[in-house]
């Protein structure tokens, strides 16, 4: 016969032992038994965020105005020269230019680029995850053109748009279409077989199981080549400005290389990298907001 337990009175240190159910929840919450591999235990650690940043910049420093400089400033401005680049193009501009004229022309390119270039894109790499025909309509031309790097069509597409906006913005979209085309495959590929069946077998229709099954298991995945595809445009930006363009940090940076003044194509490539940064920042941001799914499927 099994002993029996009398039950702990109210009040009693056996009842005060006792977590709470609330206690219980918050503990299992604090305690996850599974971390590595888990992306939604992954994010991003500020205190180590700001150890990296500030590792950078000592070694920048290091190298030009240590004790034992190892650069040449001359071809690789310490931070302080940048800085003193940086106050001066704010304040009077570049070329005939205000900084926010330069910094406006740039960010207003690779934005057109990337939105054509995204609209051209999902549509033919949802196309080609749904449809054996068009996938083997696409999948050639798609193979055959993505190597081919942007600053080899740029004498094509000068000699076809001219030197105007419309050659800088179109090489922009070759350079982004291509990573949207492959993101978006990849995401629809990768939807799950055993949830589209079930949808099926609930009576969704194609519309439907389109809507509610395949557009949000491939959003993650469109996201990830929305952030390549800005890396990619921002790269392809100094390119794309090469000829024809007065404003522009691109063209800033190609202009100031002429005359060797390293200070202001350093100056340049460090506001690149701040607003790529703050434009991934913001791509996040609305991925957090608008999947907040990503990794818990």
């Amino acid at each position: 016969m099994s002993e029996h337990v009398p039950a702990p009175v109210a009040g009693s240190p056996v009842e005060d032992a006792k977590p709470s159910r609330f206690g219980r929840r918050r503990s299992m919450q604090r305690r996850k038994t599974v971390t590595f591999g888990d992306a939604s235990d992954v994010t991003t650690s500020k205190g180590w965020m700001l150890v990296s940043l500030g590792g950078l910049f000592l070694l920048w420093w290091w190298f030009t105005r240590g004790p034992e400089p190892i650069l040449d400033e001359k071809t690789f401005p310490s931070p302080f020269a940048t800085w003193d680049a940086f106050v001066d193009w704010w304040r009077d501009g570049y070329r005939r230019a205000s900084a926010w004229e330069h910094a406006s022309a740039s960010l207003s390119r690779v934005l057109k680029g990337m939105l054509i270039g995204t609209i051209i894109g999902i549509p033919v790499g949802f196309a080609m995850g749904l449809s054996r025909v068009l996938r083997g309509i696409f999948d050639p031309i798609v193979e055959l053109f993505r190597p081919v790097p942007p600053l080899a069509l740029l004498p094509m597409f000068i000699m076809w748009f001219g030197i105007g906006e419309e050659s800088k913005v179109n090489l922009l979209v070759w350079a982004s279409v291509w990573v949207m085309i492959i993101a978006s495959r990849a995401g629809v590929l990768g939807v799950s077989g055993s949830k589209v069946h079930a949808a099926y077998s609930l009576g969704a229709n194609k519309w439907q199981i389109l809507r509610y099954v395949i557009l949000p298991n491939a959003l993650p995945e469109v996201f990830t080549g929305l952030r390549v595809a800005l890396g990619v445009s921002w790269g392809t930006l100094v390119a794309a400005e090469l000829v024809g363009a007065e404003k522009g940090l691109g063209a800033s940076i190609y202009i100031a290389s002429r005359f060797f003044r390293m200070d202001i194509v350093l100056m340049n490539i460090v506001i690149i990298g701040v607003i790529g940064a703050l434009m991934d920042l913001v791509m996040r941001l609305l991925e957090s907001r608008l999947i907040p799914w990503r990794g818990k499927s």
